[in-house]
């Protein structure tokens, strides 16, 4: 597990919140997305939803939860990353139920896809990081009006 210190040399424009721990990650996970964004990135409902799906995933199918979550603005991306200490195995993978209109879950990833331009998993020194990159001037509906 990563301690809870910020990383020894973090950009200006990457955010680093702690979620190791916390009674409801999901909660911080959304509040410090949607203040960071606030501001700078019309993106800010569509990153909202990519973390809360990302942190619930990783609450829902990994033992020890989600460590942290990290948001890079740069240019014209946003990059939400969240972090948990189990490795790659191959299990973070859109779901079959997704294509089913009545599924009651495994639509997460799903969205994930759909508002985000691409997403992956990486390994990382103590785990794993799902990422999720988000066009930052624009959000899904305005891209899907094509405006």
């Amino acid at each position: 597990m990563l301690n809870d210190s910020s990383p020894a040399v973090p950009s200006p424009y990457t955010h680093w919140v702690a979620l190791a721990g916390r009674c409801d990650p999901l909660a911080s996970a959304r509040d410090r997305a949607r203040t960071v964004l606030a501001d700078v990135a019309p993106c800010v409902n569509d990153a909202v939803l990519v973390v809360s799906e990302l942190v619930g995933n990783a609450v829902r199918h990994t033992t020890a939860g989600p460590d942290c979550l990290t948001i890079e603005i740069g240019g014209d991306q946003v990059i939400v990353a969240v972090h948990d200490p189990e490795p790659d195995d191959g299990r973070v993978h859109l779901s079959e139920m997704a294509a089913d209109p009545l599924a009651e879950s495994g639509r997460g990833l799903w969205l994930v896809q759909t508002l985000a331009c691409r997403w992956y998993v990486e390994t990382t020194a103590v785990g794993k990081a799902v990422v999720a990159v988000l066009p930052r001037g624009e959000t899904a509906v305005s891209r899907a009006a094509g405006s």
